[in-house]
């Protein structure tokens, strides 16, 4: 019997021949939804209540703590002691400056007498000028040194005062920085007082809206676990630069008679109008940021293929972008998964919102 290698090889030889079949292109699926009018809708930024004065309380010398008298969340009056160093050295220092005051008092009472009696002396001729001048000189020096010496034992009395640290002002302790048996240094803090009466909501924003707010502007402002709780507000202070991380800017606002649960450190809302005119409202998933730029992968009108678009983002809140070029309302956009869709690519509408 022949081999049929023959008949094997043109097998393969035509089976190689045959074309190979076109790859199938994937569909994805991929949630959507027509682009909407941004509206004038009032949006919410988080902050905090904060005191409008909070002043740091600290020591003027060198020295251990030996007593902290108060906490956070204490309240105290003005002349309240906060708390105090080891006196020991201050009052040594205070009984040397009073006995040195009481020797330079016995000198001058002794150098009074000395010049009175030779006065008298020099009146009868019996003391010369010179002795005279002497005995004044004497006299003056023990003036002098009276007076340093009253000085020196003011001076130690102020410093023994300096072992007290007592609030100027009265108010509610929010923070405590050191602790007995610290060794402290001037101008250290020790203890933080705020104010309670006057209080700011501090949010901070982007620089968009803070550029659209003036000062004296009035808003409303609520606690974030219950809106029924809420004062109006003032605001007073914008900062002029952005910080370069977050690029947001800080706005205080000043409550005006703030009900008792805004209390400090209270997380509370600010709502501010929003409206750009024209503008388009998107949420921050249907939105790509490459380069530096931003784009939507806008779904055409028969809903099987996807296009990038660049847009211009201006605004941002609440997770919202408003767009102000680029669409259209009633466009069809992608929602989410932006990051794994490319130009061109067939989709399949899976979810829309609209």
């Amino acid at each position: 019997m022949k081999p049929l290698y023959p008949l094997s090889l043109l097998l393969l030889l035509l089976a190689g021949c045959q074309e190979e079949p076109a790859p199938v292109a994937i569909v994805r699926p991929v949630k959507s939804m027509l682009v909407q009018p941004f509206g004038e809708q009032p949006v919410s930024f988080t902050g905090t209540v904060e005191p409008q004065v909070s002043t740091d309380f600290s020591f003027q010398i060198l020295g251990r703590i030996v007593d902290r008298r108060v906490n956070v969340g204490d309240t105290v009056a003005a002349g309240a002691v906060l708390a105090t160093l080891d006196p020991t050295v201050q009052a040594q220092d205070v009984q040397a400056a009073e006995a040195a005051l009481v020797s330079a008092q016995a000198s001058l009472s002794n150098a009074t007498g000395v010049a009175s009696r030779q006065r008298a002396l020099a009146a009868s001729r019996i003391a010369t000028q010179a002795v005279v001048d002497q005995a004044e000189q004497s006299l003056q020096s023990a003036r002098s040194a009276v007076l340093q010496a009253e000085a020196a034992l003011e001076k130690a009395r102020e410093q023994l005062g300096y072992t007290r640290l007592a609030a100027r002002t009265p108010g509610i302790v929010t923070a405590v920085s050191a602790e007995a048996g610290q060794v402290v240094s001037p101008g250290q803090a020790i203890v933080t007082i705020a104010r309670p009466d006057l209080r700011d909501a501090v949010v901070d924003l982007p620089d968009h809206y803070a550029a659209a707010l003036a000062p004296g502007a009035m808003l409303r402002v609520q606690l974030e676990l219950d809106a029924n709780v809420a004062a109006q507000g003032t605001v007073r202070e914008v900062a002029p630069m952005a910080d370069p991380v977050t690029r947001a800017r800080r706005v205080k606002i000043a409550l005006q008679n703030p009900p008792a649960g805004f209390r400090l450190g209270s997380i509370v809302k600010v709502a501010l109008p929003v409206g750009a005119e024209g503008a388009l409202a998107l949420p921050a998933s249907a939105v790509l940021r490459r380069d530096g730029k931003t784009f939507v992968w806008v779904i055409a009108a028969g809903g099987d293929t996807v296009a990038l678009r660049p847009v211009d983002v201006r605004e941002e809140a609440d997770g919202r972008l408003a767009v102000v070029d680029g669409l259209e309302a009633g466009e069809r956009v992608a929602a989410a998964g932006v990051n794994s869709l490319t130009d061109g690519q067939r989709v399949k509408i899976q979810e829309t919102n609209r």
